[in-house]
């Protein structure tokens, strides 16, 4: 069932790129709303961060329903809830309506992701895993390479509100067409039973020995006691500092710092996350290519995680860059590694999960982690710029640094690639771990 596998996949990636979409529309629009309704960069800053507040947050529980209730009917409740606020930020009329705009819309996207890394878990077997996660994870990149020629030319033609409310629409037809196509594969009318018999076996995980009910002996908050999960959650931090300059002030440094228009905002500004979309692929590939040769999966996935951390932290020569097109290319690479090194960071949850009905709940706690680095980003970047005076260069200097932190992160602190173990009554299970 190969094509049906990759028609399910895509629809996750489609919702994705509408995610990264609303997402970014308020960075495109930053420069026009902050004019129109008088907000300092300390403001926008603020409203920025305000998304990752409750997107953090919202990442915990959502993770645990989904598992809960399976995909097809978390990720519905998401996009529609995400798509109305979006189209309701329209209506904004200052600092605090934004906020709260911007506070209710992480709510929504908060069930993404979790979602995607249990539809890629139920639909696939390890060894395309990690290309499946590019596949759906390049959606960001799709989304945030689309929001700023699109959203640019709807400011341009028609104003910055009624950019919210064109987007906004986009999802409430995916969550149409969700509903119509998704099921999972027990229930799917064209899986035949040999094809699910030959997946299931291809998913196939060890068992710890003795266990009598996996699901009951690893129960939610026990998954915090696993240095596996602790190192996976500060690696996604380390990325998706860097991840999110490029979502939320890259536009505003390319109008403030190298005097872009509009027009060319819309044009070279997409470069870096066009570049981007093919490298996610890559990275991808490139993990799962490694396992099917041999390697171990600790290898395979740590090459390439280590190996794209340390190739992004590349942004920072761009403080230096002596001109635009160099400073470009010093983004397009880092961004691309990032795009290289998340396919491996989404496979993991279906990796490491002691069962399936773990993989959405380790997948919101990494995510959780890694969007408190939005808080981080945002806030950080929007003090520094009020306070040098517009310059971006200490923030690019501190995202290179994580840069490198993170491939520090990957390589000591996370441990094998395998389903964590199922810990003993009364054994601590970062003992467990360790002993495997």
């Amino acid at each position: 069932m190969p094509r049906l596998r990759w028609l399910m996949i895509g629809l996750c990636m489609a919702a994705n790129a509408i995610n990264y979409i609303d997402r970014a529309n308020l960075a495109v629009a930053a420069p026009a709303m902050s004019k129109e309704l008088g907000l300092s960069a300390t403001d926008m800053g603020l409203i920025l961060s305000g998304f990752f507040w409750t997107y953090a947050v919202m990442q915990l529980p959502f993770g645990y329903v989904a598992d809960r209730v399976g995909p097809r009917l978390s990720l519905v409740v998401a996009v529609t809830w995400w798509s109305l606020c979006t189209a309701l930020t329209a209506a904004g009329r200052g600092f605090l309506s934004l906020l709260g705009l911007r506070m209710l819309l992480g709510v929504g996207e908060a069930g993404a992701y979790p979602s995607f890394a249990k539809v890629a878990a139920s639909w696939f077997p390890r060894s395309e895993r990690s290309f499946a996660s590019s596949i759906f994870d390049s959606g960001s990149r799709v989304g945030s390479a689309l929001a700023i020629p699109m959203v640019a030319w709807i400011i341009a033609t028609l104003g910055w509100r009624e950019s919210f409310i064109v987007t906004g629409l986009l999802g409430f037809v995916w969550a149409i067409v969700w509903m119509w196509l998704y099921r999972e594969p027990e229930n799917h009318p064209d899986v035949s039973p040999v094809e699910l018999a030959r997946l299931r076996a291809a998913q196939e995980r060890p068992q710890a020995a003795g266990a009598v009910d996996a699901q009951e002996q690893v129960p939610w908050l026990s998954l915090f006691r696993y240095r596996t999960i602790w190192g996976m959650m500060a690696g996604f931090f380390c990325l998706n500092f860097v991840i999110y300059f490029f979502i939320t002030w890259f536009p505003t440094y390319l109008v403030k710092a190298r005097g872009f228009s509009l027009a060319e905002l819309g044009t070279l500004g997409s470069l870096p996350a066009l570049a981007s979309i093919p490298a996610g692929w890559l990275g991808g590939f490139a993990s799962d290519a490694l396992y099917r040769r041999g390697w171990s999966l600790t290898a395979a996935r740590k090459t390439c995680l280590v190996g794209g951390m340390l190739m992004s932290s590349v942004i920072t020569l761009s403080i230096i860059a002596p001109n635009v097109y160099v400073a470009l290319l010093c983004f397009a690479v880092a961004y691309g590694s990032l795009a290289f090194t998340a396919a491996s960071i989404w496979a993991l949850p279906g990796d490491v999960a002691p069962t399936p009905a773990h993989v959405a709940s380790i997948g919101g706690i990494q995510n959780f982690a890694s969007n408190v680095a939005g808080i981080v980003t945002t806030t950080f970047t929007g003090f520094m710029l009020t306070i040098t005076q517009g310059s971006f260069a200490i923030p690019l200097m501190v995202a290179g640094g994580f840069c490198l932190l993170g491939a520090v992160i990957y390589l000591f602190v996370v441990g094998e690639i395998a389903p964590l173990p199922v810990r003993e009554a009364g054994a601590p299970a970062l003992q467990s771990e360790a002993a495997r």
